[in-house]
C-alpha cells in the first residue's frame, strides 16, 4: 500500500487498469479447468500431448508447478480444491463429476493424482481411485520423495520430476 501511494498516479491507474483486463481476458479451460486466455487452453489444444496420460491437481498452480519440470508430457485436470470435510468440501464441490465424464469419453490409460501429500491430498487420492476403478483406468500417485504436508508449489523441479517419473500405483 505505502509503496503505490509513493508511486505517480499514472502507476496505480496502469496497474488498476491491467488487473480489470486481467478479469476480463482470464478464464477456465472447458476441458480441464485450469486457467487460460484461449479455450480450449494451450496444453489441451496441442496434438503434441500425450491424451492417454491425465494428471489431476488441485488447483491451477499445480498445473504451473509440475510444467516448469518438463517431465510430464500428458494432459491436466484441475480439481478446484481438496477434499476437506473439515472445511465442508466434498467431492460435490469439486470437478470430480466432469473427471469422471472425461474418463468415459476420452478413454485415458493413466490417471495420475498429483495432489499436495497431506490429509486432504491423501483423502481426495483415495477417492479419486476408488471412483475410477471400475472404469479400468490405472490411477497412479506420485512417488514419495515429497514432505508429507509440503505443496507441490514450493517443491524444486528435480524433485518433483522425480515423483512425476517414479509415480506408483494406488
Amino acid at each position: 500500500m505505502f509503496h503505490l501511494l509513493n508511486r505517480p498516479r499514472a502507476d496505480a491507474d496502469a496497474l488498476a487498469d491491467a488487473i480489470v483486463a486481467l478479469k476480463a481476458r482470464v478464464r477456465l479451460c472447458s476441458r480441464c479447468f485450469s486457467i487460460t486466455e484461449d479455450d480450449p487452453c494451450e496444453i489441451c489444444a496441442d496434438p503434441r500431448r500425450d491424451g492417454t496420460l491425465i494428471c489431476v491437481v488441485a488447483e491451477a498452480k499445480d498445473v504451473f508447478a509440475i510444467e516448469r519440470t518438463s517431465a510430464f508430457n500428458g494432459r491436466y485436470h484441475v480439481l478446484g480444491g481438496l477434499i476437506s470435510p473439515m472445511d465442508g468440501i466434498g467431492p460435490s464441490q469439486l470437478r470430480v463429476r466432469e473427471l469422471v465424464d472425461r474418463v468415459a469419453a476420452e478413454r485415458p490409460a493413466e490417471i495420475v493424482v498429483a495432489t499436495n501429500p497431506n490429509a486432504e491430498g491423501e483423502a481426495t487420492a483415495l477417492y479419486l481411485s476408488r471412483l475410477l476403478a471400475p472404469s479400468g483406468v490405472n490411477v497412479t500417485r506420485l512417488a514419495y520423495g515429497l514432505p508429507i504436508g509440503g505443496d507441490l508449489d514450493y517443491a524444486d523441479e528435480n524433485t518433483l520430476a522425480r515423483a512425476i517419473e517414479g509415480r506408483r500405483t494406488l
